[in-house]
């Protein structure tokens, strides 16, 4: 999964943009671990809820729907931080090559 740069400066500036109002837990020291680690539990909430909707429905209290909105919100928020640990392996990889 390739992320173009539009998309990832767009990122950046939603971060900023919440950093700056406040919106980002944490205030005032913002820092990349600790965005990384907020977008994996985000990610893991939302499977939960995810699996949460597939029971709701296998006892028959839910909508088919809400499943596959539920799991395709998790899919992308697990993708996301696969292509951010994809870029940060890359990038890191990069820093190896570079010669002394």
């Amino acid at each position: 999964m390739a992320v173009d740069p539009v998309s990832a400066a767009r990122a950046y500036q939603q971060v900023a943009r919440g950093a700056a109002s406040g919106g980002i837990e944490g205030g005032d020291s913002m820092d990349f671990g600790g965005l990384v680690q907020e977008a994996i539990r985000a990610a893991g909430q939302s499977s939960q809820a995810a699996e949460t909707q597939a029971m709701n429905v296998a006892a028959g209290r839910g909508d088919i729907v809400d499943v596959v909105t539920a799991i395709a919100a998790a899919e992308t928020q697990l993708q996301t931080v696969i292509a951010v640990r994809d870029q940060v392996i890359s990038a890191y990889q990069e820093i190896l090559r570079m010669p002394i």
